[in-house]
């Protein structure tokens, strides 16, 4: 199984690629994410592996315009346990460095930690696995990164404390993307994901689309909005919603749905995600390696 992510070898994304399909799975990198869903469309690869939202930082917005932007299908999910190490050169010493580098929204979810070593100069990077291998491939000594400890052990850094992390559950949601739709086992406990636009001008039309669903008896497990750049101030909506259209109510639901709304698809139906929220939380945080 070939598999696109966006960012390099030792990103959190090509984690979460090699817990759903296995170590063996061959990953391809990309710098952004539209490659990453143009390398599923173009046959580079069979599978990818997007972000979608994290359970601290909130949606990955622009993965949703692209989901519709692409006529890609989700045919999976899985959370995965964030957890960030801080790193550095295999020689260096904690009061030998002056830097540490690592992605703002990294920065922000490790600031109780890194309060404690106010000389540490924060650098922003585009990658929390890119500023791993930065050290590694520039020898630097006097600079850190904060990254997953398999970025760590790839890019062979020393750890120097692990879980630094302000909340241990810190987690996020990624899709499977594939150019063909899947459809999971009866037995599986399934979701399905959608998009539409209500119908304009009509009063109380997003309470009727929702109403489709609870009169239905239907659960919706997430709703996010998007704004539509062709009409100012319209908005989209995305569902995630519990359930395949196999089951008659379900499939009901969406074909009434369909009806008054002037778009709508379906995304994908997937098995619920993989991963245990809590069974990793437990860790000691600052344990050194």
């Amino acid at each position: 199984m070939r598999v696109a992510f966006q960012g390099i070898h030792g990103a959190y994304s090509e984690l979460a690629a090699r817990r759903f399909f296995g170590p063996s799975c061959r990953t391809l990198p990309c710098e952004r994410f539209d490659q990453v869903f143009d390398a599923v469309e173009r046959k580079r690869v069979e599978r990818a592996v997007v972000p979608i939202e994290n359970s601290l930082a909130g949606s990955i917005h622009e993965n949703y315009d692209l989901l519709l932007a692409h006529t890609l299908h989700i045919v999976g999910e899985i959370h995965l346990r964030i957890e960030h190490a801080l790193m550095c050169h295999p020689s260096a010493r904690l009061h030998d460095l002056r830097t540490v580098r690592s992605h703002p929204i990294v920065f922000e979810q490790c600031n109780r930690f890194l309060a404690r070593y106010p000389r540490l100069k924060r650098e922003a990077f585009f990658d929390t696995a890119g500023a791993a291998q930065s050290i590694a491939s520039n020898n630097d000594r006097c600079v850190a990164a904060i990254a997953g400890v398999h970025a760590a052990r790839l890019y062979s850094l020393k750890i120097l404390h692990r879980n630094i992390e302000n909340r241990p559950h810190n987690f996020t949601r990624f899709l499977i993307l594939a150019r063909s739709p899947a459809v999971p086992h009866r037995n599986i406990r399934a979701k399905t994901s959608i998009v539409f636009m209500p119908k304009r001008n009509e009063p109380g039309v997003l309470f009727r689309s929702l109403g489709v669903f609870y009169v239905r008896s239907i659960d919706l497990l997430k709703i996010e909005s998007r704004p539509d750049p062709d009409s100012p101030f319209e908005y989209m909506f995305y569902l995630d919603l519990e359930g395949s259209p196999e089951r008659q109510r379900i499939a009901e639901a969406l074909e009434h749905l369909q009806e008054i709304s002037k778009m709508f698809r379906i995304l994908g139906t997937y098995a619920m995600g993989r991963g245990n929220f809590y069974g990793a939380v437990g860790t000691r945080r600052g344990a050194r390696r």
